[in-house]
């Protein structure tokens, strides 16, 4: 069993000499199924090389805080963002001082302090350095600050001394981190999500769709993946990058959707449908460029596309569905009748017209429609929320088998 799969793991190495360790953590971590990427700070890079760690790890190892290239690629605010956990290991008596302190002069520390992720370090030092009344303040400082401190364990070390000061083995951080993240809601389960708008061809150039940018669908998934689901994300036309660890279908139209969608529902334990679909498509379609004539008005005959989610809701032992109602007016009215009429398990309601949430945002403001009642999650980043709706999912569902 993969205990870290799809979790983002950011390693950080300061300078000792149990950084010759930190290589064993990282295959630790990858085995365990993470993405890991690694910051070896200047002191670190003295007792392990980046190209050890490179091979380890599967990504390049960032080093300088002020790297022109470094930062083109995935700058540090970018890597602050994508960790869910950073775990500095091994952590030196000058790197605890340093981030008790709040300083930001090197890369790792300003990745710590830019991070909303949990922060967990490693302490490994002299035993006499561990045991200075100033060490133990700051470590005393960073625990109260809401850090982690696993170890330092107690035995020989390097220098001939013996006591407090050892990093804890590879094995035992690798426990620890899986332990970090707690309960995966969905482990073992099967979740199909469909995401951003379809389009509808006029002719071969021009279409029919809508603003969705697919970011709450994709946010849904990645979400889904990190709660331990084997994840199916059917995609319309959007320019996002897929999450890790979930297989994405792409489609463009509403029917290609829906075909999508029936062949992986019934396999499914979980269906969300977050996208947007195009209630209508044209009646027929252009073999070429339709022309601008000399008439003022030009008509469309449209044709009401298939509802994919009342599809799904439809078949035989059906998987517990999820669909949304993106309204501009009596938001939980139409919700509640989305509900019944679809026979639908849960109803994500948001009001998008409203400014800063909705089609393309980054954050969102919903409520849940349940036959158990209506919940309200406030105004959050689409992929803060896509973790409570996930949790929220699970708890649904399981109340549903009892």
């Amino acid at each position: 069993m993969h205990r870290l799969t799809n979790r983002n793991i950011l390693l950080g190495i300061t300078g000792g000499i149990a950084a010759y360790k930190s290589a064993e953590l990282a295959r630790a971590l990858v085995g365990a199924g993470a993405n890991v990427r690694i910051v070896l700070t200047a002191a670190g890079a003295e007792f392990i090389t980046p190209l050890t760690l490179q091979a380890l790890s599967g990504n390049p190892v960032h080093q300088s805080l002020l790297d022109p290239e470094a930062e083109q690629g995935m700058g540090h605010i970018e890597l602050a963002r994508w960790a869910d956990l950073i775990l500095i290991a091994p952590a030196s008596a000058d790197f605890m001082a340093r981030l008790s302190h709040g300083m930001a002069n090197d890369l790792l520390t300003t990745l710590c302090l830019a991070s909303d992720a949990p922060i967990c370090i490693a302490p490994a030092m002299n035993q006499a350095m561990w045991r200075d009344p100033r060490t133990q303040e700051n470590a005393q400082r960073l625990a109260a600050q809401g850090v982690l401190l696993w170890g330092p364990a107690a035995g020989e070390q390097a220098c001939g001394d013996v006591g407090p000061g050892r990093m804890l083995e590879p094995t035992e951080l690798t426990q620890l981190t899986a332990q970090a993240f707690g309960k995966q809601h969905l482990n073992g389960l099967r979740v199909c999500i469909t995401a951003g708008p379809t389009r509808e061809a006029l002719d071969p150039v021009r279409f029919i769709s809508n603003h969705s940018s697919g970011k709450m669908g994709y946010a849904l998934a990645a979400a889904a993946a990190k709660a331990g689901a084997e994840v199916n994300l059917i995609s319309g036309p959007v320019s996002l990058e897929t999450p890790a660890g979930v297989q994405r279908i792409n489609v463009e139209s509403a029917e290609q959707m829906l075909v999508a969608a029936l062949e992986l529902a019934p396999s499914a334990d979980i269906f969300i449908g977050a996208a947007a679909v195009a209630d209508y498509r044209p009646v027929a379609v252009a073999d070429q460029k339709i022309k601008k004539g000399q008439e003022e008005l030009m008509e469309l005959r449209l044709v009401k596309n298939p509802d994919i989610i009342a599809n799904v809701s439809a078949l035989p032992n059906r998987p517990f569905t999820v669909g949304f109602a993106a309204e501009t007016e009596n938001v939980l009215t139409y919700a509640r009748s989305k509900l019944e009429r679809k026979s639908l398990d849960l109803v994500i309601a948001n009001d998008v017209s409203q400014s800063g949430i909705g089609f393309n945002a980054d954050e969102n403001e919903v409520t849940l429609v349940s036959t158990a009642g209506d919940l309200r999650l406030p105004r959050d980043s689409k992929h803060s929320l896509a973790q409570t709706l996930i949790e929220q999912i699970a708890e649904l569902m399981g109340a549903n088998e009892h």
